[in-house]
């Protein structure tokens, strides 16, 4: 199975490592980093950057796609949006994490799809024609979205369950150990103290620049 992981500048780190880290472990899998060009691309932190081995136009068509979010995600309209539609046009699955979703939206790929995003951004998807979903793994088609940043790992086993069986997803699972124990109950708007989640509304641009 090729996969294609797209990266860009100011993207989030975790969005596209969390779900390479269990899309890796498919067996068969030959994974490949791609950008508009071969190099590091540096993320949202300003700190980390990650390797693109394949430029835009040197990429082979994939079975999967996967779009991470970032704090400025491309949403004006460019080469990329140009090079997902034509990656979507031959792949089984385009997938996003975190505002991701709102890169494949602006692409165009979500018009009448059900998908999820960030919490803090899934009144955004309305715009490109999507139809909200306040979940943390959204399938609709050969559409897989999952929500914030975390939510990328949970996202890519799913696949793997449907790609390659529920048994090669769950080995995966305990092979990375993915037992989440967080240490408080804030990973959702529903769970976290109201005055946390009202800081996160008046702080939104601190998380995600969409304009």
């Amino acid at each position: 199975m090729k996969i294609n992981l797209l990266l860009y500048g100011g993207m989030t780190a975790l969005d596209i490592v969390g779900p390479y880290e269990v899309l890796s472990r498919l067996p068969g899998a030959e994974v490949l980093f791609v950008a508009e060009k071969v190099g590091p691309v540096r993320a949202d932190t300003g700190v980390l950057s990650l390797v693109a081995d394949a430029a835009l136009d040197e990429a082979l068509a994939a079975d999967l796609v996967v779009v991470p979010g970032g704090r400025t995600p491309p949403l004006v309209p460019g080469v990329l949006h140009e090079w997902l539609r034509g990656a979507d046009a031959v792949s089984t699955w385009t997938a996003s994490v975190c505002v991701g979703s709102l890169v494949l939206g602006a692409a165009g790929l979500l018009r009448g799809r059900r998908a999820t995003s960030h919490w803090l951004t899934l009144d955004r998807l309305p715009f490109y024609g999507a139809v909200p979903v306040a979940e943390r793994v959204v399938i609709d088609g050969k559409y897989a979205t999952g929500a914030g940043v975390s939510a990328g790992i949970d996202m890519a086993l799913e696949l793997v369950g449907r790609v390659a069986g529920p048994e090669v997803a769950q080995s995966i699972q305990l092979g990375i150990e993915y037992d989440p124990r967080p240490p408080f109950s804030a990973g959702s708007p529903g769970a976290a103290p109201l005055p946390i989640v009202a800081l996160l509304r008046r702080n939104r641009d601190m998380i995600v620049r969409l304009g």
